[in-house]
């Protein structure tokens, strides 16, 4: 199973990705836009959840539009969840314990693809 120490080399491997730490959470992002990011789970949110929040802050992620939130909760309900708010946004919400290395690439290049800028699109693709 997957940590944070993945999620942080895996975003901070895709071009022109950067943390930011406000001494709370972290975030990735890629020239000014967030890709990924470190998201806490409120007191109502946790109970709402039960067993299926995560011990500490889950992972924020970026998607292509709410489609593809209810596609990533549908095939890995254990991995990837929403909360209040979240199901109407491009936005999805990710245990990271529960994931594995290749869930967490897939997802986090995906988020970065929604955000980075089309020459650095480009130079993943290797074009």
């Amino acid at each position: 199973m997957a940590s944070w120490d993945d999620v942080r080399g895996i975003a901070l491997g895709l071009p022109g990705a950067v943390e930011e730490d406000n001494g709370r959470t972290r975030s990735w992002r890629v020239g000014a836009r967030a890709f990924a990011w470190e998201r806490l789970l409120r007191r109502g949110e946790r109970e709402r959840l039960g067993d299926r929040a995560p011990e500490g802050p889950a992972l924020g992620l970026r998607t292509a539009g709410p489609d593809v939130v209810d596609a990533l909760v549908a095939a890995r309900p254990g991995v990837f969840f929403t909360v209040a708010g979240y199901g109407v946004h491009p936005m999805v919400l990710a245990h990271v314990e529960r994931a594995s290395v290749e869930d967490l690439e897939e997802a986090l290049t995906e988020a970065w693809w929604c955000r980075a800028p089309r020459r650095l699109r480009e130079e993943l693709r290797g074009c």
